[in-house]
């Protein structure tokens, strides 16, 4: 039996008790208008919905400029803010809002919150597997200190807040095919145990206020607009790349790794629509979403089809490959598809037909040799 969670101005009371029992947490000096005291003990009813103001951190990396671009079609340019640590391309800049934005210092990111009338935060900042494996105490300063400051923004000021998981958040004892919501977890990186924190605070925090957490598990997430960031599959970007560029491509995973993967604008559509979907229709805080799963040798097969000369050894990197060996190869993503009605629309061959082809035309229009 499916059962709605709270109302949205139950959601404003349980925030509000939040906000009185925060005032004596140290370090935050916490204060409240008589504005926003009143707004959230008023019995009128609902005013009409405006659209969603939204702040996405880490923004710069591989996903946020893409879900910007399609927040603003739907919302407006100037409701949808990117923020990062890093001085943004002319490109980026000039599409819309940006700023400056370190989720590790907690001040700041109130001030954006609360001067821009932030109601959805995005929470993309994070140190991915393979280069948080070499910066431990980096990636659980960034991934748990920042998650932690995020989760109390949002408590602070009743923001529907996404905070993505991964294939990561998985570990060796986890049952591999397929994998499914609930199960056991242990994952044995900074990275995945950083994710399984962040999934289970949301939800306690759900439960506790009426936080409304939301999290996806992406799979691989494969992209032509941006270069690889330090992740385990990244290979399943960098092969497209080499592909087009040289010809050769060195894998740093053995030819018959199975992992789930994703093309990004499935990773984009299933992000938007869980966002948008009403809370009544969730049964859980966190979601598998799944597209496909394939091997190096798989994907390289599929490329020659378009390239025949691609050639590709392999060479694997011991770190990476234990992370993947622990790693499940598919993901149920069955309640996903039953409550919030999600459906993948890329499989292997549409991905690889659409990554050459933006590539190509990629490095045509940026003057670069293509093979």
């Amino acid at each position: 039996m499916r059962i709605c969670f709270p109302s949205a101005a139950l959601y404003r009371s349980f925030c509000h008790g939040y906000r009185n029992r925060s005032s004596s947490l140290s370090g935050r000096g916490f204060s409240w208008s008589p504005r926003q005291i009143s707004k959230g003990n008023s019995q009128e009813s609902e005013p009409p919905q405006e659209n969603p103001r939204v702040l996405i951190t880490g923004g710069l990396g591989q996903l946020g400029v893409g879900l910007a671009e399609i927040l603003r079609k739907q919302y407006g340019t100037d409701n949808v803010i990117l923020s990062d640590i890093k001085k943004p391309p002319a490109h980026v800049f000039s599409s819309g809002p940006f700023v400056y934005a370190d989720v590790l210092d907690y001040k700041n990111l109130r001030e954006l919150v609360v001067n821009n009338r932030i109601t959805w935060l995005v929470h993309y900042s994070a140190l991915l597997s393979a280069v948080g494996e070499a910066n431990v105490a980096l990636a659980r300063k960034i991934n748990i200190t920042g998650l932690h400051n995020v989760l109390d923004l949002a408590l602070e000021n009743c923001l529907r807040l996404f905070v993505p998981s991964t294939i990561g958040a998985f570990g060796p004892s986890s049952p591999r095919d397929p994998a499914p919501d609930l199960c056991v977890q242990r994952p044995r990186t900074i990275y995945g145990v950083s994710k399984v924190h962040g999934e289970l605070m949301g939800e306690y925090l759900h439960h506790k206020y009426g936080l409304d957490f939301r999290c996806l598990r992406y799979p691989g997430v494969i992209s032509a607009n941006t270069q690889p960031g330090g992740g385990t599959t990244d290979y399943a970007v960098q092969i497209f790349h080499d592909a087009v560029s040289t010809g050769h491509h060195e894998c740093y995973l053995r030819p018959d790794t199975r992992l789930p993967m994703m093309h990004i604008a499935d990773c984009h559509r299933a992000t938007v629509e869980f966002m948008q979907a009403p809370e009544c229709q969730l049964s859980l805080r966190t979601y598998n979403i799944d597209a496909m799963s394939f091997t190096p040798e798989e994907v390289a097969q599929e490329i020659r089809k378009h390239l025949p000369h691609l050639q590709v050894t392999y060479n694997p990197d011991s770190v990476r490959q234990a992370i993947a060996d622990s790693w499940p190869i598919r993901f149920d993503d069955s309640n996903a598809r039953r409550d919030w009605g999600w459906k993948s629309a890329y499989g292997l061959e549409e991905l690889v037909t659409d990554m050459i082809s933006s590539i190509r035309n990629k490095r045509t229009n940026e003057g670069l040799p293509v093979s």
